[in-house]
């Protein structure tokens, strides 16, 4: 999986509760991570791939961004 995906993945698991995907794609296209069209293609993969279903996290994309945090703490 591409860092950028971790990086998606563990922002939507810690997004606030205000907060939607769409926010987290420009907040994460601001810091650089992405282009937002960019972003749009990768939520659509993510999607696609089972991580993400409406605007939540799946069990599967639940235990990747856990897997991606603790990945980056090293």
């Amino acid at each position: 999986m591409e860092i950028e995906s971790k990086v998606f993945l563990l922002a939507i698991l810690k997004k606030k509760e205000n907060e939607s995907i769409n926010d987290i794609t420009m907040i994460l296209e601001d810091a650089g991570v992405f282009s937002f069209k960019e972003g749009k293609k990768l939520l659509k993969e993510l999607k696609k791939d089972g991580f993400i279903e409406g605007e939540e996290l799946t069990f599967k994309g639940i235990e990747s961004a856990k897997d991606a945090e603790l990945e980056f703490k090293l």
